[in-house]
């Protein structure tokens, strides 16, 4: 029997405790990918951690990104090959330990009269990727026009010279980042969303934690302060902001850029691979990204790049955005006839892409200063280590850097009489294995076999979805559609939709075991039913808001305002298709 490894809103509860009455060595503000890393990083090491949320878990750009684990092939334009080498390796391993999140993904280069770079560089280049990819996910192939067409009959056909096709992979992102801090609540982390970090302690010159505020309780009613050694600030787009917090002499790290993907019905749009597109209005690259294994199938296309806001919360998909997209799907696939009444859905994250200076103003601040490409580690105010830019496809490599900072930083203000020691007990990092040693190859294949012995079939999409675990979600099914009473009994009256089978029980094995505390959650980050479908999975909301109250423990009128809530919430998602 596979044992649920409780996330709930209950081990919420414990974590605030704790908050209030221990001591931690880090204390992580953010719990998007980066921050998710960074804790169960900390953790497998024997540190004790806290982290905290103002939203949900990847509320952010964690959740609005092209959903991909890729080494980087533009890199090799700027011959980054020990990045493109990283990635390549970390793309490997996310492959072989979380098969459910991460899978290989065809990517097809088309190559027009006129682009640059031409095929016979990007020939060189590809050639390389599989050298420096150690020919672990095969040999590209190049494909004169006749056969890209054959493959991919809707490409526009005047101009084709050929192209190529190599691999990557696809990834359910925010699932990513809350499977990462599951386990790292089960190496020992307090874990919390809907806490807001409200400002710094500060002892002396040092920050030794942070007032923390439960959103979930009334104003003025939730506020605690959590003790910490150290501080780690890993809050995406918002790092400039919560810099500005913790000292008025904070200069600006971030250039943020505004991404808008659009989503269509995989039927509408059928794709046997990622199709990379190159921008005629400015060269930028773009993506067409099939995805089947969202719902009945959808096709992802994305990203734009635009100024942000000054608040990333405030970031919307204008119609500029829209036409920019729907201009280049035409300009590839102008058989398909695609219009702004085929999107699905659509949605806007801000990449917190690095600036040219650190915090200093100066491009160099000091010994312990790591500057890349891709993400910036450095001491902040207050002895804290502030961390902006990265990717997902690094971010375990990326977290094991971070804590090794934020160590040496100890270290040193250990020996300056300003902090404790680094505890003895410490250990190197222990994060080369899976994240749900339930979701493994061998876990999710030996859970086949077993109900196949037994005569029974478990639905693709959740074994894809869950791993082993899988079958407790099946069991919460068969549960609670045979007990008397329950929510779904009275309040379902419709089939599950097509590639959401067993919705409720889904509702269910999230709140246990991945910490959804309200249906916006679930509907926007757990599982893609607002992303996927036309109606947004609105026709059984009210089924599930019923569900939701009955897990909580509440009744009738908290599930009505928890669905109002999340209305609400698919309204703001959704303003931009009412723009004239």
């Amino acid at each position: 029997m596979v044992q649920l490894s409780e996330f709930s809103f209950r081990t919420r509860e414990r974590a605030f405790r704790r908050f209030r009455d221990e001591k931690f060595d880090l204390f992580i503000v953010g719990g998007g990918i980066t921050g998710a890393a960074v804790a169960r990083d900390a953790a497998t090491r024997g540190l004790k951690v806290a982290l905290v949320d103002k939203n949900d878990f990847a509320w952010g750009t964690s959740s609005r990104s092209s959903k991909l684990i890729h080494g980087g092939l533009r890199y090799l334009q700027n011959m980054e090959l020990g990045l493109v080498f990283e990635s390549l390796s970390e793309r490997a391993f996310l492959l072989k330990t979380s098969p459910h999140m991460v899978r290989p993904v065809p990517f097809y280069f088309p190559v027009y009269q006129g682009d640059k770079p031409g095929r016979a560089i990007l020939g060189m280049g590809m050639w390389l990727y599989d050298v420096l990819a150690l020919f672990r996910a095969g040999l590209h192939k190049n494909y004169s026009p006749a056969k890209l067409l054959e493959l991919i009959p809707s490409l526009k056909k005047e101009g084709l010279r050929g192209g190529f096709r190599y691999f990557d992979a696809s990834m359910w992102d925010d699932g990513l980042t809350v499977s990462t801090l599951r386990a790292a609540h089960d190496c020992g982390a307090a874990v919390a969303n809907y806490a807001e970090a409200v400002g710094p302690l500060w002892h002396g010159d040092r920050i030794t934690g942070f007032r923390v505020r439960d959103l979930e309780l009334p104003r003025g009613q939730g506020e605690i302060d959590v003790q910490a050694t150290q501080v780690v600030i890993c809050a995406g787009p918002w790092t400039d902001q919560v810099g500005a917090g913790l000292s008025q002499k904070w200069r600006k790290w971030l250039a943020p850029s505004k991404g808008v993907h659009l989503v269509f019905d995989l039927k509408r749009f059928p794709l046997p691979g990622a199709v990379v597109m190159n921008s005629p209005a400015d060269g930028r690259i773009a993506f067409a990204i099939p995805r089947p294994d969202f719902g009945e199938g959808v096709t992802i296309v994305g990203t734009t790049d635009g100024p942000s806001p000054e608040r990333p919360e405030s970031a919307e998909v204008d119609h500029e955005d829209v036409d920019y997209l729907m201009k280049l799907v035409h300009a590839y696939f102008p058989a398909l006839d695609l219009q702004e009444s085929d999107i699905l859905s659509a949605y806007v994250g801000v990449r917190p892409l690095m600036g040219p200076v650190g915090p200093s103003g100066n491009e160099e601040d000091g010994p312990l200063q790591k500057v890349s490409r891709e993400h910036h580690i450095d001491e902040g105010p207050g002895g804290t280590v502030v961390v902006a830019g990265g990717k997902y496809t690094t971010h375990r490599t990326m977290a094991e850097e971070i804590v090794e900072f934020a160590l040496k930083l100890r270290a040193r203000d250990a020996r300056q009489g300003k902090c404790d020691p680094v505890p003895r007990e410490i250990t190197s990092s222990k994060t080369r294995t899976p994240i749900n040693p339930r979701a493994t190859r061998e876990a999710i294949e030996s859970t086949r076999r077993e109900l196949e012995s037994k005569g029974l079939g478990v639905p693709e999409e959740l074994l894809g979805r869950y791993g082993s675990e899988a079958k407790i979600v099946l069991d919460l099914q068969t549960h609670h559609a045979t007990e008397v009473g329950s929510a779904e009994k009275r309040a379902i009256s419709k089939q599950d939709p097509e590639g959401f089978p067993a919705l409720a029980a889904q509702l269910r094995f999230t709140m246990r075991s991945e910490m959804v505390l309200h249906l916006e959650d679930f509907y926007l980050r757990r599982i893609p039913l607002f992303l996927a479908r036309a109606d947004h999975g609105l026709p059984w909301a009210e089924a599930l808001a019923r569900v939701w109250a009955e897990e909580r423990g509440l009744g009738e009128e908290e599930a009505q305002s928890e669905l109002a809530r999340l209305r609400k919430e698919m309204e703001k998602r959704s303003f931009w298709s009412s723009h004239e």
